[in-house]
């Protein structure tokens, strides 16, 4: 059994569907601290052949408050910003017809918290691609780890779901030792993405954008290919 445990990011880029698909239980970090200028509410996209960013607007975020504490503002205009320069700048990529929907429910799904927009986008993207990895949220499933110091909590997760080996982003080598937590029993891996191009229209390729650029101009059958593109180290 391997699992990952991840903050929520809405429609994040392609690693972070990488790491759901390696593992059998991905778990939502939702109840951690909302984190300024980071991905949980925004991303990128393409806009003219450049990487365009743009923010789901919240209210009174603060990195006081946990993720999951976070509400947004969905009936804001610039929430039909976004999804008119999506439709705008993706409109001619081959897969428009089959993705667009996609993210137009999301955005118009009712949800009151940031935690719940992201994970309803993760789970969206999941469904059309046929991904199958069991979801938890840490608020929910795994309430009672909260408080221990941070890697104590994420192998008490692991010990939880039944998990043997616990993968994380590549960024956590700086926080995280793999003797450490092979003195508890888990096997510690670190997900490491391999370079990734592909065609958008005729411009130079802009790498790492949201997953949305990913599903625009690649059929399931492509993205299936390029979600295990990847190394364990």
């Amino acid at each position: 059994m391997t699992a990952a445990v991840m903050q929520p990011y809405f429609f994040p880029y392609i690693g972070y569907f990488q790491m759901i698909k390696a593992v059998d239980v991905f778990v939502f970090y939702d109840d951690v601290n909302y984190i300024k200028k980071g991905w949980i509410n925004r991303n990128r996209i393409l806009v003219k052949g450049k990487d365009k960013l743009f923010t789901i607007p919240l209210k009174d975020a603060s990195q006081n408050k946990m993720i999951n504490e976070v509400e947004i503002f969905l009936e804001r205009p610039e929430v039909r910003k976004i999804l008119e320069t999506i439709k705008q700048n993706y409109k001619k990529a081959p897969f428009y017809q089959n993705v667009f929907p996609i993210i137009e429910n999301v955005f118009s799904t009712e949800v009151s918290t940031i935690a719940d927009l992201t994970i309803l986008s993760i789970k969206s993207v999941n469904e059309y691609l046929g991904i199958t990895t069991v979801l938890k949220r840490s608020s929910v499933d795994f309430a009672d780890t909260k408080g221990l110091e941070r890697a104590e909590r994420l192998i008490a997760i692991c010990k939880h779901t039944g998990a043997e080996k616990y993968i994380n982003a590549v960024g956590g080598q700086e926080l995280y030792t793999k003797e450490y937590f092979a003195s508890q029993g888990i096997d510690l891996k670190f997900i490491k993405s391999e370079p990734i191009a592909y065609k958008q229209f005729d411009n130079e390729f802009v790498p790492w954008l949201s997953i949305i650029d990913v599903l625009m101009f690649n059929s399931v059958e492509e993205v299936q290919v390029i979600l295990n593109k990847y190394l364990l180290v």
